[in-house]
């Protein structure tokens, strides 16, 4: 009989996790113990909790499957609050596993170390940001408790939250079971892909909207099959953008409403069949429409939901729906009958003297990856992000709508973990006040990403909103002096010169990391930016109307 320690380790490997990240602490050290001598899953530390939990995040991402970030009670756990609850709203697997008092310690009737009201508020906190959570205070029943919240995980991809008492975990359990999956009424299923057919069919103009699950549930490949069989344009949201990559006939670029394409927002907002998959209704995603989407003539698919119209289908999970789909539609061969033009990117910069626009970053960049191919992209929330926009479509993570900053450079290190390709982080000159330090963990595990920091002295896009406020104003941090002490290089460019043959020297050093630090005009924006801050205060100014 396995430790319960290893029964969850095993458990989780078992269920799609690569790898832990963590920060040590007291309660929690037993269990650091088992990971580190067990060897069961590579182990990851960082500075803070913050940037582990964005870690687990942004691998989980990359990787489509559960990802994993340990800390421990009270102090620790508290600290990764934000980032598991960016996880709950972008709908990501994370797996909180949180050492805990030891079981006689909770009886020993002394207010413990780390208790900030009673020993169950840390639980109950959680509570509130995951889908399911287990207390394996029992070792008779834990290994079911487990195999219950990871299937939660996964089915529901939504962060779950285990908490192991420091005292239990040599004991011995039975080992973790695997859980068939929660079933799916077939005739539900038929009935809802039969409707979402005939919808489809019989529209003149119809599209599928892509999001953040279809990556969660492993089905961009299929989605892509989907759509070229029915001749029908795929279109990422905000969100999702980075959504089908290697899926460029059928893929016509991002919806963003006012701040998007013409042609794309045409395709959306002109839509009699529009499909929606894995799509969270957010602002970011939808407040820009130029002209209110009708979401009760739309096919809705996400969060174990189908809705079709005023019919509902309960239980209908992603991956189940779009297997029914394809096998419905068979082999058919509909072409892509709608010529929407490719998206338009900024590209051949000029390596002069002027000074450096956001926009400019872009078209560096756009140039960098048509001369060596293209890299994943950690983004943080800002201009950068915006920016990112800009650049031709590959993978991509971002908070794009919980918008949480400091997140682009830990996610930017968990891709170097589980991106399979060494990546670029794009981070502001604010959020990377926040998270920037642990690039110094760069050296220990043998990371080189290519770090781009928009430096304006300022949070830019808080002062587009509120311009009159001089607290948008930062100091000059002077970042790239700080990377050589890091273990990395670091360069400041103000050129366009400057910045073009900074980023070929970075793409050709390996082995160490890469920071251009781009110092940026105060006041200056991302052309994205513009059209989406122009965007949004329309339409906080337009007249809500039904339907």
């Amino acid at each position: 009989m396995p430790a319960l320690g290893r029964a969850l380790l095993d458990a989780l490997r078992q269920h799609g996790a690569r790898e832990v990240f963590g920060i040590p602490g007291d309660f929690v050290l037993p269990f650091f113990k088992v990971i580190e001598e067990s060897g069961v899953l590579p182990f990851y530390t960082l500075s803070h909790e913050p940037a582990v939990g964005f870690a687990a995040d942004a691998a989980a991402r990359f990787r489509g499957s559960i990802s994993v970030v340990v800390a421990t009670w009270g102090a620790g756990a508290f600290n990764l609050v934000n980032a598991v609850a960016g996880a709950y709203a972008e709908r990501v697997p994370v797996v909180v596993v949180s050492g805990a008092p030891g079981v006689h310690e909770r009886a020993s009737g002394w207010v413990l170390h780390h208790t900030s009201r009673t020993v169950d508020t840390q639980t109950r906190v959680f509570g509130e940001i995951t889908c399911d959570q287990a207390v394996l205070d029992d070792p008779a029943r834990a290994p079911a408790a487990i195999a219950r919240v990871l299937r939660s995980a996964r089915e529901y991809s939504l962060p779950v939250y285990i908490e192991l008492p420091r005292d239990l975990v040599g004991t011995e359990v039975d080992a973790v079971p695997t859980l068939l999956p929660s079933p799916v009424l077939p005739d539900a299923l038929a009935e809802a892909g039969a409707e979402i057919l005939h919808r489809l069919r019989g529209a003149a103009r119809p599209c599928i909207v892509v999001d953040v699950e279809v990556r969660r549930y492993g089905v961009e490949d299929k989605v892509a099959a989907l759509a070229r069989r029915l001749g029908i344009p795929v279109v990422s949201t905000f969100t999702g953008r980075g959504l089908l990559s290697g899926h460029r006939d059928v893929t016509r670029g991002t919806y963003f409403g006012a701040a998007g394409q013409p042609a794309v927002t045409a395709l959306v907002e002109g839509s009699d069949g529009l499909l929606l998959l894995g799509v969270i209704l957010s602002d970011t995603n939808f407040a820009l429409s130029e002209r209110r989407i009708d979401m009760r003539r739309a096919m809705l698919a996400i969060s174990r939901q189908v809705q079709v119209g005023y019919h509902s289908y309960p239980d209908i999970p992603l991956d189940a729906l779009i297997d029914t789909l394809l096998a419905q539609v068979g082999s058919e061969a509909g072409g892509m009958p709608c010529p929407v033009p490719p998206e338009r990117y900024p590209e051949g910069m000029p390596a002069d003297d002027a000074p450096i626009a956001p926009s400019d970053v872009a078209a560096a960049i756009n140039d960098l990856f048509a001369r060596h191919g293209s890299m994943p992209i950690a983004a943080d929330m800002g201009d950068c992000l915006f920016t990112a926009m800009e650049i031709r479509n590959t993978e991509l993570v971002a908070p794009g709508y919980y918008a949480g900053m400091g997140y682009g450079v830990p996610a930017g290190l968990a891709a170097c973990v589980a991106a399979g390709s060494r990546p670029m982080i794009l981070v502001g000159d604010g959020a990377f006040q926040m998270t920037g330090f642990e690039l110094g963990n760069c050296r220990r595990y043998g990371w080189d990403p290519i770090v781009v920091v928009f430096n304006n002295a300022s949070w830019e896009m808080l002062r587009v909103f509120q311009p009159e406020s001089a607290f948008n104003n930062l100091d000059d941090w002077r970042f790239a002096e700080l990377a050589g002490p890091l273990g990395g290089d670091g360069v400041r460019v103000a050129t366009r010169r400057a910045l073009a043959d900074a980023l070929a020297r970075a793409h050709a050093t390996r082995g160490r990391f890469q920071l251009i630090e781009v110092m940026l005009p105060r006041g200056q924006t991302s052309d994205t930016l513009a059209r989406f801050v122009a965007g949004f205060k329309a339409a906080r100014e337009r007249p809500v109307t039904s339907g």
